[in-house]
């Protein structure tokens, strides 16, 4: 019998970059993702460890201890040993969750100057501007409302770039919307593309997108101002067994011994269990997408 060829072995999905160049060669910004720099790493690492280990600390330090309630040497290791694996578990589950945090940041900033972006577009286009000149427009109105730096006073600076070596807009236009990861700006793009070549009415898709992004983002406003309270709510939750496990071991020592104990270590691992599964179905059920 003929042998049966090897298969392949998969190569790992690839990471999506941080930065394209774009067709007039100019670095553009990928918003589907977000990679730390190293200082950043090394600064959130040791917040979180910081934390993590203080944390494991106050709710499992003092084992080991002989009968008359004195740290021994094997005491002292575990103290260490726990506080360093809290420190290192935290900050290596921190780091995910903070980077996932600034990317949602920078896309909702992203298309919050999308949306005035599309104010000062229809506005040029309403007095009587052609295409090319409302978008030359629009980056002067935005220069005035944004620092240097801004994502969208990039992104029109590519597509000016674009305009003067010939390039079409519509294609700048699709790249920014594949590079965006918003829906919005992806749609525009296309329904740009469409009448920009078939000469529909461009003055009212502007209008229209701007209408539809500005009503989605006073619904996220309403619903994020209705959930405020009880994200601090939760937030609260978070900070009180911790608390509480403070007060008591400073308080009263003897009844915090109990806590050293078999029992104590297995209650209390088990309710941090409970506490974390609670947490991560708040934020599930917090995290509103429209």
């Amino acid at each position: 019998m003929a042998k049966k060829e090897k298969e392949p072995k998969k190569r790992k999905k690839e990471k999506e970059p941080q930065y394209y160049l774009s067709a007039t060669n100019q670095q553009t910004y990928n918003y589907k993702v977000y990679y730390m720099s190293s200082v950043e790493k090394m600064v959130y690492f040791l917040i979180a460890f910081a934390v993590g280990a203080a944390v494991g600390y106050l709710f499992y330090g003092g084992l080991a201890k002989d009968s008359y309630g004195e740290a021994t040497t094997t005491t002292w290791i575990l103290n260490i040993v726990i506080s360093v694996g809290c420190g290192a578990i935290a900050g290596r589950l921190f780091l995910p969750m903070r980077t996932e945090q600034i990317r949602k940041k920078r896309q909702m900033e992203l298309n919050r100057q999308f949306r005035d972006m599309l104010e000062a577009l229809n506005t040029s286009l309403g007095a009587g501007k052609n295409v090319t000149d409302s978008f030359r427009s629009a980056y002067e109105d935005m220069k005035i409302q944004y620092d240097v730096g801004a994502p969208i006073l990039n992104e029109l600076e590519v597509v000016l770039a674009g305009i003067e070596n010939n390039i079409n807009i519509e294609d700048v236009l699709s790249d920014f919307g594949e590079r965006s990861g918003n829906d919005d700006i992806v749609s525009f793009a296309d329904v740009f593309r469409v009448c920009y070549r078939k000469g529909g009415n461009m003055k009212d898709t502007i209008r229209s997108t701007h209408e539809v992004l500005s009503d989605k983002m006073e619904i996220r406003e309403e619903i994020e101002t209705i959930v405020t309270s009880n994200r601090s709510e939760q937030y609260m939750m978070i900070a009180m067994p911790i608390l509480l496990i403070a007060i008591i071991k400073m308080m009263s020592p003897d009844f915090a011994a109990n806590f050293t104990t078999v029992t104590g270590v297995l209650s209390t691992t088990i309710a941090v269990i409970i506490f974390v599964i609670a947490y991560k179905i708040g934020q599930a059920v917090l995290d509103i997408k429209i």
